[in-house]
């Protein structure tokens, strides 16, 4: 066979690879934004670039697989449930101890369905691989409690942390399989979410 020919064999062959390595990438892109929606966007911009904000959700994911997380028991869920009323009864009265006590009882309830809590920006990033949706909303929460907790929140600002925090408590306490969750994230869920966060 002439030179030229094995010449072309080789460029088709590199060729495929490339285009075989292009569409795996491809894929393994289009499949953590599925997962990680708007988590994805911002993992990138604080990453910046596409390489490491893939490794690092990847490593997540991993790393949540190795968690042992659980569905609540009905028994816990309704305990949890009657202990959120408490805490939005207590805004009324006590706006910065009723965040104290959400930051407290989101906590409560990771912990209970397996979540680590040594660190909050490990937590988050946990939680983000199950409740990519509102695991901003979680970071808002937290800073707004740590704001708090300094004396400089604002009463709206503390309302802004209860709805945040509602949010992902709704999303813990929903019934789950030990497989992360994979809804879609509709504004008529936001709504009524927020809905629910600001009822007292």
């Amino acid at each position: 066979m002439p030179i030229w020919a094995w010449i072309l064999i080789a460029v088709a062959v590199v060729a495929l690879v490339v285009g075989a390595y292009a569409a795996l990438t491809r894929r393994r892109t289009a499949q953590l934004q599925d997962r990680f929606g708007p988590e994805y966007d911002r993992t990138l911009e604080r990453r910046g670039g596409r390489r490491d904000a893939e490794a690092e959700l990847s490593t997540r994911v991993e790393r949540r697989e190795q968690l042992d997380i659980r569905p609540l028991s009905p028994e816990s869920r309704e305990r949890y449930l009657g202990a959120w009323r408490d805490v939005q009864a207590k805004f009324v009265d006590d706006p910065p101890g009723a965040v104290t006590d959400a930051d407290g009882l989101v906590g409560s309830v990771m912990k209970e369905r397996g979540y680590p809590l040594d660190d909050f920006e490990q937590r988050a990033d946990d939680i983000s691989v199950d409740h990519p949706q509102v695991v901003e909303r979680y970071r808002s929460a937290h800073g707004i409690a740590q704001k708090n907790a300094q004396g400089q929140a604002t009463t709206e600002d503390l309302r802004q942390a209860i709805q945040h925090y509602r949010a992902l408590f709704d999303d813990l306490l929903e019934p789950a399989e030990d497989q992360p969750l994979q809804r879609e994230d509709t504004e008529a869920t936001d709504e009524a979410r927020e809905e629910r966060a600001a009822r007292p």
